[in-house]
């Protein structure tokens, strides 16, 4: 019943967050003698948001967003050993090792057996294949599309360059905003695999998902069983 089963990488196939999170708990610490760790969080977010448009998402634009914070939250008092610290700090994320949820492996071995497979990540496109190829997982996607944004538009030009209808196509992620309800606005289906935190700027308010109509999963392993289930129903 479906011509593609999609998938998002970050946070859906292997983790992701959770080395943001740390680095900028090292950044705050360096920034800790010259303002509250509260506050030093909330700038950070203003700067990262303001700076999607310039840098996209992605390591090197969030390194770029906790300097220019760290430079205008000590009007420009931070000395350059600390910028250095931070930027030795956030180049580690980059060394970091692909770690994948837990049946990521098994799950897309079983499905791949039988269905075609795309794989739809968002963000710095060296990174990005960087991670993929770490990752293990290339040879189970036909398609591997990195996109600058996902948006309706964004689906809607997979499905016109690939050929697709888009009531055929299956997205399956962890982000509301990003692997939901775009896909649900093109007429796609779209399962919900929630992350055990979520980055702020992908948060959907409740009214929002009134009405939505997409399946929520706890774990990558019921994919498959839940494909089944959907064919047999149709």
């Amino acid at each position: 019943m479906f011509d593609v089963i999609a998938f998002d990488a970050d946070d859906t196939l292997w983790h992701n967050e959770n080395i943001y999170r740390d680095t900028q708990s090292r950044v705050v610490e360096i920034l800790a003698r010259y303002h509250n760790a509260d506050w030093i969080e909330r700038r950070i977010y203003e700067t990262e948001i303001r700076n999607i448009e310039h840098y996209g998402y992605g390591f090197k634009g969030f390194t770029l967003s906790m300097i220019e914070t760290a430079i205008e939250l000590t009007e420009g008092r931070i000395s350059g050993a600390e910028i250095g610290q931070m930027i030795e700090i956030t180049r580690e994320m980059m060394k970091s090792p692909i770690v994948l949820l837990d049946g990521v492996a098994d799950t897309l071995a079983r499905l791949s057996a039988e269905h075609e497979l795309m794989l739809v990540t968002k963000g710095d496109l060296f990174e990005q294949e960087a991670k993929i190829i770490r990752s293990g997982l290339a040879d189970h996607f036909s398609k591997i599309e990195i996109v600058k944004t996902k948006t309706p538009e964004t689906y809607l030009n997979l499905a016109a360059r690939y050929k697709l209808d888009p009531k055929r196509f299956l997205m399956i992620g962890n982000s509301l905003k990003s692997d939901i309800l775009p896909v649900l606005a093109i007429g796609g289906r779209a399962v919900y695999i929630p992350y055990e935190t979520t980055w702020a700027h992908e948060h959907v308010p409740e009214d929002e998902l009134i009405g939505k109509e997409f399946i929520e999963l706890t774990h990558i392993k019921e994919v498959p069983e839940l494909i089944e289930q959907l064919k047999s129903t149709n």
